[in-house]
């Protein structure tokens, strides 16, 4: 056989192979398009809410009302221990979760973090495939950067502080990871300028997120750490980030909000 033919033979094969790839792509679900892109994002699935240090589920499940009242399916997740012990655990809560979701034909999920659950959801997204499972990530009052409260705690009280205190504090290996990455999903992070928990309360900021202060949409709101998910403001700003229009877009006014709420 000559070169030439050879080669032509070798280019006809490419082709093929290239026809068969091409099929199996279009024939796959949008979603999974392309491991490890971007998800549809005018396909809502359900919301998994993850709750935070302690694990106590109380405003959560207020905020995962109203998204009910949306017509959204919110789930609030229980999480693993009494929520104060390893959070690389509640990493893996929270995958199972969404691998249940997504395992019952959902297209994708939407998650919400309170608090700490805020940084289970990032260490989440960056480790386990997020831009091809999750739609948005919408964090409160979480601290993304550490909290000093949890640093002061583990120098003067180390026995006081569990093993989730001690991530919580700043420069810890789990936070260095978290910043490290950025976000991977479009993501809102709100928060308070009157938490005395999470301290620095702009320790909440995230490189690459829609962040915002709540009073700089509520002036002289006084809502504090505790407060956070079940404030009206607050779910109006999670049912807005929840929808179908860009993340990315300024916020509504507060008085907006609340209606939204």
């Amino acid at each position: 056989m000559s070169p030439r033919r050879r080669a032509l033979l070798v280019v006809a094969a490419l082709l093929v192979v290239v026809g068969v790839v091409a099929a199996v792509v279009a024939a796959l679900p949008e979603g999974a398009r392309g491991a490890g892109g971007p998800v549809a994002q005018d396909r809502p699935g359900p919301v998994l809410l993850v709750p935070g240090y302690g694990g106590d589920r109380t405003g959560l499940e207020v905020l995962a009302g109203a998204l009910r009242t949306q017509g959204r399916d919110a789930r609030v997740l229980a999480l693993d221990g009494d929520g104060t012990g390893d959070l690389e655990r509640q990493v893996e809560v929270l995958d199972r979760a969404v691998t249940v979701a997504t395992d019952a034909g959902a297209p994708s999920v939407d998650i919400v973090g309170y608090s700490a659950g805020g940084v289970v959801a990032g260490l989440w997204a960056i480790r386990d495939d997020g831009p091809a499972r999750a739609r948005r990530i919408v964090s409160i009052g979480s601290p993304l950067a550490g909290t000093t409260v949890a640093g002061s705690a583990a120098a003067v009280a180390p026995e006081a502080c569990p093993q989730a205190c001690r991530q919580l504090a700043p420069g810890s290996a789990l936070l260095g990871e978290l910043a490290g990455a950025g976000t991977v999903v479009p993501w809102l992070s709100v928060w308070t300028d009157r938490d005395q928990v999470v301290t620095p309360p702009t320790s909440a900021r995230l490189d690459g997120a829609v962040n915002v202060e709540l009073q700089q949409l509520c002036p002289g709101s006084t809502v504090d750490h505790g407060a956070l998910p079940a404030d009206d403001a607050v779910i109006g700003l999670v049912v807005r980030a929840l929808s179908t229009a860009p993340i990315d877009e300024a916020p509504a006014a507060c008085g907006t909000l609340r209606a939204a709420g």
